[in-house]
């Protein structure tokens, strides 16, 4: 059987974001694990502000059709999840607005795999947006979210400078969610 592919991105495309390096710490452990992963930066797929007038006139953006084309080729995501004013970042919302939106064949987000992460500077480690996360992606478009998250709280100084988390614990959390993300992957890929 063939490694699983995996997507890995953050919300947030801010230099030195939180998220940004939690996402690249994702990717890492899942290479190590044989993943065959593709991380991105949303900044390279830029979207307007979701208008379904716009949708009228001219259909979805290209950039929505190549995220949702690179989409479905994967078998998981893992998404670093940044926390806005309690709840999902607008580019994360508007990125999956689009996606949805897309009206060419094929499923992007359903039947696909999600891990969901977080790091905020804050004590609750961004554990609000990640549940804002997590319902517009399983009651909203119908995606399978696993269960376990990993929440990095006091992000400004829990990465060393080799990119890995300071604390045990976290980086505990951060490893079974890997691979419970592998091993999801790998069953629905068996079916």
């Amino acid at each position: 059987m063939r490694n699983p592919k995996i997507l890995v991105f953050s919300g947030s495309i801010r230099s030195g974001s939180f998220n940004g390096k939690l996402a690249a710490l994702a990717a890492k452990r899942l290479a190590i694990l044989d993943a065959d992963v593709t991380h991105v930066s949303l900044k390279d797929y830029p979207l307007p502000i979701y208008d379904g007038d716009l949708e009228s006139a001219s259909g979805a953006p290209e950039n929505a059709k190549k995220l949702k084309r690179l989409l479905e080729a994967q078998d998981g995501i893992f998404i670093a999840c940044p926390e806005y004013n309690a709840g999902i970042t607008p580019l994360l919302k508007n990125t999956l607005d689009w996606i949805s939106r897309v009206k060419e064949p094929g499923e992007a987000l359903k039947n696909k795999v999600f891990a969901l992460g977080a790091a905020s500077p804050g004590k609750f480690g961004g554990m609000r947006g990640l549940i804002g996360t997590r319902t517009i992606l399983e009651v909203g478009i119908g995606a399978l979210v696993l269960p376990q998250m990993v929440s990095v709280s006091a992000a400004a100084s829990a990465f060393d400078d080799k990119g890995g988390l300071t604390d045990e614990r976290t980086a505990g959390q951060l490893d079974k969610l890997v691979d419970a993300l592998l091993r999801a992957t790998r069953l629905e890929m068996s079916h």
